[in-house]
């Protein structure tokens, strides 16, 4: 018994002795890996505006981090390249070099260097028109000597203009830019400029840059395509569309007509048209009028409408859709203007509709008013409003209109909701008429 107790007590003392020695290495190996590695970095004036960069780091790392300080960076796991940054204005400049190590940890050194000659200067001036304060005219001021430039504001891009008279028709805060661009690399200016009021006579003063009056005898093609076939067209529509058979233009006016070939109410039992100016002409933002006189009956579902253009790569309803005005045979009189967008599409669209009793007797303008703050869809007169669209916080998802839509003009047969309440064979043929479609911009 005692020779075992003995036994035992040489067990835990070596035991005890093992343990320490490990936590003694731990130590050790942690007290290492934190000194393992050194950032360091030694620089040289090359010019008045170019230095080059050397690194001076010790022990065992993996990856380093440049931060020039004037708005370039780059990481690297080549610890003997020279690295030559560009400093376009004098000043002081503060550079940083991070180094991760081998366990992933970082450390960082900072060092300032002085650039003492200005080679360019980006700067710009803006002064508010006090008679007409929605103008802002803007001065290129740099010094510069350089490859190109352009002002960046609102949506627009204005290029190699040294002075410009930008408008903001909307109150709010704006970021003004002026990018420079030297030896393929671009420098920018920022300010910021705010606007007290709206501009109250913005939708008049846009000017037209496109219409289509159907004054020739045919399809304008430079402005349209015929879409074809009886595919549903997503909406299990049952008109089969025509490369022009259903479609006349004269006297001033094209004619889309929609035709019964038979009594079934099946897929292809009804011919009509379907034009767009997909690729042709496409607008962002804008004053849209189409003037028009609507086909009535039951099962009739003329539209007058826009598709995003990056509707092949990014799909529907990312592409977002824009119904200036759609009509339901079954709701006589009664037009509808719809959003389309991730955040709510089909049945769950954004619009609202309107009444308007001479529909289908008499030509009406149906109108779109899209800025970058909202789209106001009226008929004849921008007093009229059916429906007004302005999201609070636009996003991706609620706003996919800062960007190129087409117009589509169509007239469907039946499908989930032109064909709600059946289609009446008695009507046909049916025809919508269109005077013009007008763009206006700024």
């Amino acid at each position: 018994m005692i020779r075992y107790f003995k036994e035992l007590t040489r067990i835990s003392y070596c035991s005890t002795t093992i343990v320490l020695i490990v936590l003694v290495l731990t130590a050790c190996s942690n007290s290492k890996s934190e000194e393992t590695f050194f950032p360091d970095f030694s620089f040289e004036m090359i010019d008045g505006n170019h230095v080059r960069f050397t690194n001076g780091s010790s022990g065992e790392y993996d990856l380093l981090h440049w931060d020039f300080g004037n708005g370039e960076s780059k990481s690297t796991r080549n610890k003997t390249e020279q690295l030559v940054a560009y400093y376009h204005e004098a000043g002081d400049y503060d550079v940083t070099l991070t180094v991760t190590g081998m366990d992933h940890s970082t450390k960082s050194v900072t060092k300032s260097i002085q650039i003492s000659q200005t080679d360019f200067t980006v700067a710009f001036n803006t002064i508010v028109d006090e008679a007409n304060p929605n103008y802002i005219t803007l001065e290129n001021t740099s010094e510069r000597s350089v490859d190109s430039y352009k002002w960046l504001y609102r949506y627009k891009q204005i290029e190699n203009k040294d002075t410009i008279l930008a408008y903001f028709p909307y109150s709010g805060t704006y970021n003004i830019e002026l990018q420079v661009m030297k030896d393929g690399k671009t420098y920018s200016s920022i300010q910021t400029v705010t606007i007290s009021d709206n501009d109250p006579d913005y939708f008049s003063k846009l000017n037209l840059v496109w219409a289509d009056d159907f004054d020739g005898d045919v399809v304008n093609s430079g402005n349209w395509t015929f879409e074809t076939g009886a595919t549903g067209w997503g909406n299990n529509e049952l008109q089969n569309y025509t490369n022009g058979s259903n479609a006349k233009v004269q006297d001033g006016i094209l004619t889309i007509t929609a035709k019964k070939l038979n009594d079934n109410k099946a897929a292809g039992s009804y011919t009509s048209t379907r034009i767009i100016s997909s690729g042709k002409k496409e607008f962002t933002y804008g004053r849209m009028e189409i003037r028009a006189k609507l086909p009535s009956g039951t099962g009739i579902w003329p539209a007058i409408w826009m598709l995003g253009s990056n509707i092949g790569n990014v799909g529907w309803p990312a592409c977002g859709e824009i119904d200036i005005m759609e009509y339901v045979g079954y709701q006589p009189n009664t037009v509808h203007a719809t959003v389309h967008t991730p955040a709510g599409y089909g049945s769950n669209g954004s619009g609202s509709s309107k009444t308007l009793q001479t529909a289908e007797e008499e030509f009406h303008v149906y109108g779109l008013f899209w800025t970058e703050k909202e789209m106001v869809f009226y008929t004849d007169s921008i007093d009229n409003v059916t429906y007004r669209y302005v999201p609070s916080n636009k996003t991706d998802d609620n706003w996919p209109f800062n960007k190129p839509q087409f117009f589509i003009l169509n007239v469907a047969v039946g499908g989930n909701w032109g064909g709600a309440q059946g289609i009446d064979n008695s009507i046909f043929p049916q025809s919508m008429q269109i005077d013009y479609v007008r763009v206006y911009q700024e």
